[in-house]
Protein backbone atom coordinates (compact mmCIF):
# COMPACT_ATOMS: atom_id res chain seq x y z
CA UNK A 1 0.00 0.00 0.00
CA UNK A 2 1.57 3.03 -1.34
CA UNK A 3 2.47 5.78 1.60
CA UNK A 4 0.78 9.02 1.36
CA UNK A 5 2.92 12.43 0.59
CA UNK A 6 2.74 15.41 2.18
CA UNK A 7 3.13 18.77 0.97
CA UNK A 8 3.89 21.52 3.14
CA UNK A 9 2.33 24.78 1.48
CA UNK A 10 4.00 27.77 2.45
CA UNK A 11 1.56 30.86 2.48
CA UNK A 12 1.85 34.18 0.11
CA UNK A 13 1.72 36.34 3.25
CA UNK A 14 4.91 34.75 4.76
CA UNK A 15 6.75 34.48 1.19
CA UNK A 16 5.82 38.43 1.05
CA UNK A 17 7.60 39.71 3.99
CA UNK A 18 11.20 41.47 3.62
CA UNK A 19 14.27 39.52 4.62
CA UNK A 20 15.58 43.00 6.18
CA UNK A 21 13.68 44.88 8.03
CA UNK A 22 14.13 49.03 7.53
CA UNK A 23 14.91 50.49 10.77
CA UNK A 24 15.09 54.50 11.23
CA UNK A 25 17.43 53.79 14.30
CA UNK A 26 20.03 52.40 11.79
CA UNK A 27 19.61 55.07 9.60
CA UNK A 28 20.65 57.24 11.87
CA UNK A 29 23.56 55.52 12.88
CA UNK A 30 24.79 55.29 10.22
CA UNK A 31 24.40 59.19 9.48
CA UNK A 32 26.13 59.87 12.82
CA UNK A 33 29.19 57.84 12.00
CA UNK A 34 29.66 59.23 8.37
CA UNK A 35 29.31 62.54 10.21
CA UNK A 36 31.98 61.75 12.53
CA UNK A 37 34.55 60.56 10.18
CA UNK A 38 34.25 63.07 8.06
CA UNK A 39 34.45 65.99 10.96
CA UNK A 40 37.69 64.07 12.23
CA UNK A 41 39.14 64.20 9.17
CA UNK A 42 38.19 67.82 8.52
CA UNK A 43 39.67 68.72 11.81
CA UNK A 44 42.77 66.80 11.16
CA UNK A 45 43.20 69.19 7.75
CA UNK A 46 42.67 71.58 9.30
CA UNK A 47 45.62 70.94 12.29
CA UNK A 48 47.71 70.21 9.30
CA UNK A 49 47.26 73.52 7.30
CA UNK A 50 47.67 76.91 8.77
CA UNK A 51 45.90 78.07 5.62
CA UNK A 52 43.28 75.39 5.79
CA UNK A 53 40.19 77.29 6.61
CA UNK A 54 41.53 80.69 4.42
CA UNK A 55 41.80 78.59 1.39
CA UNK A 56 38.63 76.49 2.37
CA UNK A 57 36.38 79.80 2.59
CA UNK A 58 38.19 82.21 0.44
CA UNK A 59 38.36 85.06 2.90
CA UNK A 60 42.15 85.59 3.08
CA UNK A 61 41.93 85.18 -0.81
CA UNK A 62 39.41 88.18 -1.18
CA UNK A 63 41.91 89.72 1.07
CA UNK A 64 45.26 88.99 -0.89
CA UNK A 65 43.63 90.03 -3.52
CA UNK A 66 42.29 93.17 -1.50
CA UNK A 67 46.16 93.67 -0.78
CA UNK A 68 47.72 92.36 -3.90
CA UNK A 69 45.70 95.09 -5.68
CA UNK A 70 47.22 98.20 -4.56
CA UNK A 71 50.99 96.60 -4.63
CA UNK A 72 50.13 95.52 -8.10
CA UNK A 73 48.57 99.02 -8.39
CA UNK A 74 51.77 100.55 -7.21
CA UNK A 75 53.54 98.79 -9.71
CA UNK A 76 51.00 99.58 -12.81
CA UNK A 77 51.68 102.98 -11.28
CA UNK A 78 55.28 102.85 -11.18
CA UNK A 79 55.07 101.76 -14.52
CA UNK A 80 52.44 104.59 -15.62
CA UNK A 81 54.78 106.85 -14.01
CA UNK A 82 58.06 105.72 -16.05
CA UNK A 83 56.19 105.65 -18.99
CA UNK A 84 54.95 109.02 -18.11
CA UNK A 85 58.27 110.17 -17.46
CA UNK A 86 59.81 109.11 -20.57
CA UNK A 87 56.58 110.59 -22.63
CA UNK A 88 57.05 114.12 -20.79
CA UNK A 89 61.15 113.93 -21.04
CA UNK A 90 60.22 113.12 -25.07
CA UNK A 91 57.63 115.90 -25.00
CA UNK A 92 59.95 117.83 -23.52
CA UNK A 93 62.97 117.25 -25.82
CA UNK A 94 60.26 117.57 -28.47
CA UNK A 95 61.46 120.55 -31.10
CA UNK A 96 59.20 122.93 -31.87
CA UNK A 97 59.05 123.72 -35.39
CA UNK A 98 59.97 126.78 -37.12
CA UNK A 99 62.33 128.02 -34.44
CA UNK A 100 60.80 131.24 -32.87
CA UNK A 101 62.15 134.11 -32.61
CA UNK A 102 65.33 134.46 -29.86
CA UNK A 103 67.34 136.77 -27.95
CA UNK A 104 70.01 137.72 -30.80
CA UNK A 105 73.65 135.99 -30.36
CA UNK A 106 76.76 137.58 -30.98
CA UNK A 107 78.04 137.89 -34.74
CA UNK A 108 80.78 135.39 -33.04
CA UNK A 109 78.33 132.75 -33.10
CA UNK A 110 78.61 132.20 -36.78
CA UNK A 111 82.06 131.70 -36.74
CA UNK A 112 80.98 128.09 -34.67
CA UNK A 113 78.77 127.35 -37.82
CA UNK A 114 79.11 125.44 -40.71
CA UNK A 115 76.98 125.70 -43.76
CA UNK A 116 75.56 122.94 -46.28
CA UNK A 117 74.69 124.91 -49.14
CA UNK A 118 74.44 124.64 -53.05
CA UNK A 119 74.42 127.85 -55.32
CA UNK A 120 71.37 129.43 -52.97
CA UNK A 121 74.22 130.64 -50.60
CA UNK A 122 77.23 129.88 -51.92
CA UNK A 123 78.39 133.18 -51.42
CA UNK A 124 77.93 132.82 -47.89
CA UNK A 125 81.15 133.17 -46.73
CA UNK A 126 81.84 136.07 -48.82
CA UNK A 127 79.75 138.53 -47.29
CA UNK A 128 78.96 137.19 -43.45
CA UNK A 129 81.11 135.86 -40.49
CA UNK A 130 79.75 132.36 -41.40
CA UNK A 131 83.22 131.13 -42.82
CA UNK A 132 82.38 127.55 -42.58
CA UNK A 133 80.81 126.46 -45.62
CA UNK A 134 80.50 123.39 -47.44
CA UNK A 135 79.13 123.07 -50.76
CA UNK A 136 79.50 123.66 -54.63
CA UNK A 137 77.02 125.41 -57.40
CA UNK A 138 76.91 121.48 -58.05
CA UNK A 139 75.68 120.11 -55.22
CA UNK A 140 71.60 119.86 -55.12
CA UNK A 141 68.75 118.76 -52.64
CA UNK A 142 68.38 115.21 -54.74
CA UNK A 143 72.79 114.99 -55.06
CA UNK A 144 73.42 115.56 -51.26
CA UNK A 145 74.40 111.99 -50.72
CA UNK A 146 76.24 111.37 -53.63
CA UNK A 147 77.66 114.98 -55.50
CA UNK A 148 81.77 115.00 -54.24
CA UNK A 149 82.65 118.79 -53.17
CA UNK A 150 86.55 119.89 -52.53
CA UNK A 151 87.79 120.54 -48.92
CA UNK A 152 90.41 121.07 -47.17
CA UNK A 153 90.19 117.00 -45.93
CA UNK A 154 89.72 115.90 -50.20
CA UNK A 155 86.89 115.63 -52.71
CA UNK A 156 84.56 114.07 -50.48
CA UNK A 157 81.28 113.59 -50.20
CA UNK A 158 79.32 116.17 -47.77
CA UNK A 159 78.46 113.54 -45.15
CA UNK A 160 82.15 112.29 -45.33
CA UNK A 161 83.20 115.96 -44.87
CA UNK A 162 80.98 116.15 -42.07
CA UNK A 163 82.40 113.07 -40.45
CA UNK A 164 85.99 114.67 -40.40
CA UNK A 165 84.82 117.53 -39.52
CA UNK A 166 82.34 117.07 -36.50
CA UNK A 167 80.96 120.24 -36.04
CA UNK A 168 78.78 121.21 -33.39
CA UNK A 169 76.08 123.24 -35.05
CA UNK A 170 74.87 122.70 -38.48
CA UNK A 171 73.29 125.00 -41.10
CA UNK A 172 71.41 123.16 -44.13
CA UNK A 173 70.38 125.24 -47.56
CA UNK A 174 69.61 123.00 -50.47
CA UNK A 175 67.45 123.15 -52.62
CA UNK A 176 68.65 124.32 -56.14
CA UNK A 177 67.02 121.97 -58.17
CA UNK A 178 64.18 122.61 -57.58
CA UNK A 179 62.37 122.76 -60.82
CA UNK A 180 64.63 120.32 -62.25
CA UNK A 181 64.85 117.26 -60.31
CA UNK A 182 61.84 115.61 -59.03
CA UNK A 183 60.42 116.66 -56.03
CA UNK A 184 60.42 112.82 -54.32
CA UNK A 185 63.63 112.36 -55.40
CA UNK A 186 65.03 116.00 -53.40
CA UNK A 187 63.29 114.72 -50.10
CA UNK A 188 64.34 111.28 -50.68
CA UNK A 189 67.85 112.45 -50.86
CA UNK A 190 67.35 115.07 -47.82
CA UNK A 191 66.17 112.71 -45.63
CA UNK A 192 68.52 110.15 -46.04
CA UNK A 193 71.03 112.72 -45.41
CA UNK A 194 69.31 114.44 -42.03
CA UNK A 195 68.70 110.69 -40.98
CA UNK A 196 72.52 109.86 -41.33
CA UNK A 197 73.81 113.07 -40.38
CA UNK A 198 71.32 113.02 -36.97
CA UNK A 199 72.67 109.67 -36.20
CA UNK A 200 76.25 110.28 -36.74
CA UNK A 201 76.11 113.98 -35.07
CA UNK A 202 73.75 113.31 -31.96
CA UNK A 203 74.89 116.24 -30.17
CA UNK A 204 74.86 118.53 -32.51
CA UNK A 205 72.33 121.45 -33.26
CA UNK A 206 71.07 120.93 -36.79
CA UNK A 207 69.63 123.67 -38.45
CA UNK A 208 67.43 122.93 -41.64
CA UNK A 209 66.63 126.42 -43.92
CA UNK A 210 63.92 126.95 -45.62
CA UNK A 211 64.39 128.19 -49.60
CA UNK A 212 64.01 131.86 -50.02
CA UNK A 213 61.43 133.54 -51.99
CA UNK A 214 61.68 134.47 -56.15
CA UNK A 215 60.09 136.89 -58.23
CA UNK A 216 57.57 135.26 -60.05
CA UNK A 217 58.38 136.33 -63.58
CA UNK A 218 59.13 135.03 -66.87
CA UNK A 219 63.30 134.45 -65.95
CA UNK A 220 62.24 132.59 -62.80
CA UNK A 221 62.81 128.90 -63.22
CA UNK A 222 60.07 127.84 -60.70
CA UNK A 223 57.68 129.77 -58.77
CA UNK A 224 57.09 130.44 -54.89
CA UNK A 225 54.12 127.80 -54.85
CA UNK A 226 56.85 125.18 -55.58
CA UNK A 227 58.95 126.79 -53.43
CA UNK A 228 56.33 126.18 -50.25
CA UNK A 229 55.50 123.10 -51.08
CA UNK A 230 58.88 121.87 -50.98
CA UNK A 231 59.78 124.34 -47.50
CA UNK A 232 55.99 122.59 -46.17
CA UNK A 233 58.42 119.30 -46.73
CA UNK A 234 61.57 120.27 -45.52
CA UNK A 235 59.57 121.33 -42.07
CA UNK A 236 58.29 117.78 -42.32
CA UNK A 237 61.48 116.16 -42.15
CA UNK A 238 62.68 118.56 -39.21
CA UNK A 239 60.28 117.20 -37.14
CA UNK A 240 60.87 113.65 -38.49
CA UNK A 241 64.21 113.38 -37.31
CA UNK A 242 64.01 116.37 -33.83
CA UNK A 243 66.23 118.58 -35.81
CA UNK A 244 65.51 122.35 -35.79
CA UNK A 245 63.80 124.30 -39.31
CA UNK A 246 63.96 128.28 -39.69
CA UNK A 247 61.93 130.04 -41.76
CA UNK A 248 64.52 131.99 -43.76
CA UNK A 249 61.84 132.15 -46.54
CA UNK A 250 59.84 134.71 -44.67
CA UNK A 251 62.89 136.57 -43.74
CA UNK A 252 63.62 137.74 -46.98
CA UNK A 253 59.52 137.81 -48.30
CA UNK A 254 58.39 141.54 -49.60
CA UNK A 255 54.96 142.47 -48.93
CA UNK A 256 53.54 140.88 -52.40
CA UNK A 257 54.80 137.51 -50.77
CA UNK A 258 57.50 136.94 -53.36
CA UNK A 259 61.25 138.13 -52.68
CA UNK A 260 61.95 141.62 -52.26
CA UNK A 261 63.79 143.52 -55.03
CA UNK A 262 66.58 144.42 -52.34
CA UNK A 263 67.41 140.91 -51.73
CA UNK A 264 67.77 140.25 -55.88
CA UNK A 265 70.31 141.20 -58.26
CA UNK A 266 68.44 141.99 -61.41
CA UNK A 267 71.06 141.13 -64.24
CA UNK A 268 71.74 137.89 -62.41
CA UNK A 269 69.16 136.77 -60.53
CA UNK A 270 71.43 135.81 -57.61
CA UNK A 271 70.90 137.12 -53.89
CA UNK A 272 72.43 140.80 -53.05
CA UNK A 273 74.96 141.26 -50.20
CA UNK A 274 71.97 142.80 -48.47
CA UNK A 275 69.87 139.16 -48.93
CA UNK A 276 73.03 137.94 -47.60
CA UNK A 277 73.31 140.20 -44.51
CA UNK A 278 69.24 139.45 -43.82
CA UNK A 279 69.71 135.95 -43.60
CA UNK A 280 72.62 135.73 -41.32
CA UNK A 281 70.87 138.12 -39.13
CA UNK A 282 67.46 135.74 -39.23
CA UNK A 283 70.15 132.98 -38.27
CA UNK A 284 71.51 134.89 -35.15
CA UNK A 285 67.85 135.71 -33.86
CA UNK A 286 66.15 132.09 -34.63
CA UNK A 287 68.73 129.87 -32.09
CA UNK A 288 68.21 127.52 -29.08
Amino acid sequence: MAKKKSITRISDKKRGRPKVRFSIWGLILIFALSFSAWFIIYMAAANFNENFFSEEFGDDKGNENKGASPANSDLNNDDSSENSEDTSADDKNRITNPIAQSEAKSADYLSSCCLVTDSTLIDMAKYTSLKDVIGSSELSAAGCNTVAVESSYGTKTVYEVLQAKKPEIVYIMLGSDIGTSKTEDMISSYTEFIKNLRGYLPDAAIYIMQLPPVRDDANATTGNGSINEFNTKLLTIANMHNVYCIDTNTALKGVDGALSNEYRDTSTGALTESAYKTIADYILCHTV
